[in-house]
This record gives structure tokens, C-alpha cells and sequence, in this order.
């Protein structure tokens, strides 16, 4: 009595999660789409965050060049070189966003208008055509066997 086999359907379980996350692409590639910035939303976020942090860092210029810097802030201190771009934070490595450290350096050299040139040291992977060009294609789920 216990012996007999049941079929439940997985195959229809893993199709039904192959067209939720289908959604979920769509509506987020419109929403990626429909923006007018630059990156994609996440990373426009995370930007912008770094923004807020680096109004509480102090600077030092090193030998009177506009590609090294010392930050002091956050209870250590960071060293950027824009030329090489590395930062000593590490955040950089990681995620290939322009970390508080760098901004404020960017912001130093550039004056004002720094916000275009963090497009430019930071990768192009979050850009939105970037985005856009990797999810123009169908995503299906593997075939069964």
C-alpha cells in the first residue's frame, strides 16, 4: 500500500518558475529601459550613497597633484590615485563603483561638475545599455530531459 509510485508535476512547477522570473526580467528591463539616467537604478543608488559619505571626509593633496589624495575619515585614512585607479579601500575591487574616497577626489579635480566623470571611473557593466544588451534575449528555462 505504501509502494505505489506518485507522479507530481515538476515539470510543471519548474515551468511555472521559468514564467515568474520571466515577469519579474520584463518588468524590471521596461523599468531599466524607461530611466533616464545613465546606470541602471541599484547601482544610480549606490552612487548616490557614496555621494552623502564623502562630505564628511578630510582631504590632503599629495606632492600638489590633481591625481593623488589622502582621506582621513570613517576612523582611517584611504589613498587614491585617479591616474592608476586605485583606491585603498578596496571598495573599488568589489563592486567597480566609485567608492566615497574616490568621489571626493573626483570632486576635488573636476570642481563641480564631478558627477559626469563618475560615469567614467566607474564600469560600464551598470550602465543601462550594458543591462539592456545583456537581457535582450529570451531567457529560457534548461530542457528536460
Amino acid at each position: 500500500m505504501l509502494h505505489d509510485e506518485r507522479e507530481y508535476p515538476v515539470t510543471s512547477i519548474f515551468n511555472s518558475f521559468a514564467y515568474r522570473f520571466g515577469e519579474i526580467f520584463r518588468k524590471r528591463y521596461v523599468k531599466v529601459d524607461n530611466s533616464k539616467t545613465t546606470f541602471v537604478p541599484i547601482a544610480k543608488m549606490i552612487l548616490r550613497k557614496n555621494m552623502t559619505e564623502e562630505d564628511k571626509l578630510y582631504v590632503n593633496n599629495i606632492n600638489g597633484s590633481t591625481e593623488e589624495f589622502i582621506m582621513l575619515g570613517y576612523d582611517r585614512f584611504a589613498k587614491v590615485n585617479l591616474l592608476r585607479r586605485s583606491y585603498f579601500c578596496r571598495k573599488y575591487d568589489l563592486v567597480k563603483l566609485s567608492c566615497a574616497h574616490a568621489m571626493e577626489a573626483l570632486r576635488l579635480k573636476y570642481g563641480d561638475k564631478y558627477d559626469t566623470s563618475i560615469y567614467n571611473y566607474s564600469s560600464q557593466i551598470y550602465s543601462k545599455e550594458s543591462y539592456l544588451l545583456d537581457y535582450l534575449e529570451l531567457i529560457c528555462a534548461a530542457p528536460l530531459e
